[in-house]
């Protein structure tokens, strides 16, 4: 009898399952064991692509979305990427409305994937009509038989974490996880998977990830969005100048804010020591646990489970370019060649 080959129908059926690594060298001389959910391994390189499968399959078991509509959504990149993807293999035209923020290795990606781009000014407030948010809304408005998918404010977006992140951090720990670590940005990725492994153990603690510059921190200890704590900042796809609702915060047990900085280089030394080669995000997720361990958070039992959302390719214009390091004032206290272990041959 021939044998069959063995091959995915496409590539949405590579989404989920991601592998969780141990993390040895980075999280030395910290209390706790340490792993990675590296969510680089979904086929768009990033957890994102969760939320886009569930969000576009769930308005096609609704009727909401036909052959030949368009999809349109807000994004830092990574979810426009996971969108588009999603777009081509079902196809559904894709625009995307997305912050000038992000890095231009995401814009040319989105391109390249044959989404329409408008690149929207980051530091605008979200009611402004140029923000990304107001942006999507009016192209949602002006084109037929489009459907908005709107991260921010949809409920599907944690529950498609729920229904896949989070069983599967279980599984994978065999329900030994005593820590959540996730950055938030939309709040989605940490409230699905936070709500599933609460569930499962009410005694997980949920540590989530803010950035300085954004409201989320302070909500969740106030319920009161100060516009005080709005000020530009760096990093991609975490923090917010708005409360999404898509962002349960009674599954958080608290919040602590990192800087670009610090989260940049950290991101720098995750690849150098354990050779995952991972974004922005991923670094500021480490950055934080480093920041709850000096305050005590964790134990010599502690099984930490961080969420690493994306792939470094993305951050090739950023993070890991020496000359945007330095333009960013990221090298000013060190001497940069000596950080970067150049040596130049004359």
């Amino acid at each position: 009898m021939k044998e069959e080959i063995k091959a995915c129908d496409n590539l949405l059926e590579l989404i989920g399952n991601t592998p969780l690594v141990k993390l040895n060298r980075i999280s030395t001389g910290l209390k706790g064991n340490f792993y990675a959910k590296v969510e680089a391994f979904n086929p768009g390189h990033s957890t994102k692509d969760r939320i886009a499968l569930h969000i576009i399959e769930e308005a096609e078991r609704k009727g909401i979305l036909k052959p030949g509509d368009t999809i349109i959504e807000t994004t830092s990149g990574n979810t426009g990427f996971s969108i588009a993807m999603v777009s081509i293999i079902k196809g559904y035209e894709c625009v995307l409305a997305v912050t000038s923020k992000s890095s231009a290795d995401k814009i040319d990606m989105l391109r390249a994937m044959g989404a329409k781009v408008y690149v929207c000014p980051a530091h605008v407030a979200a009611d402004d009509p140029r923000s990304y948010y107001c942006v999507a809304k009016r192209l949602h408005e002006e084109t037929k038989g489009s459907v908005y998918i709107n991260q921010y404010f949809n409920e599907l977006n944690g529950e498609a974490h729920y229904k896949t992140t989070g069983p599967e951090i279980w599984e994978q720990t065999n329900g030994l996880i005593t820590h959540l670590v996730a950055c938030s940005g939309t709040g989605g990725t940490i409230s699905g998977t936070a709500k599933f492994l609460k569930e499962q153990n009410p005694n997980i603690r949920v540590l989530g990830v803010d950035a300085y510059g954004s409201v989320l921190k302070k909500y969740h200890e106030t319920k009161e969005l100060d516009p005080k704590e709005i000020y530009p900042y760096r990093i991609e796809g975490l923090g917010k100048n708005l409360i999404p609702t898509a962002t349960d915060f009674d599954v958080i047990d608290k919040f602590i804010k990192v800087s670009d900085e610090d989260s940049a280089h950290m991101a720098r030394e995750i690849a150098k020591t354990e050779g995952l080669f991972v974004g922005y995000t991923s670094g500021a997720a480490f950055q934080a646990v480093k920041q709850f361990a000096e305050e005590g958070e964790f134990d010599e039992n502690s099984n930490v489970i961080l969420i690493f959302p994306d792939h470094g390719s993305r951050y090739m214009s950023k993070i890991y370019s020496d000359e945007w390091m330095t333009e960013q004032g990221f090298f000013d206290n060190v001497n940069r060649e000596e950080a970067l272990k150049i040596e130049y041959i004359k």
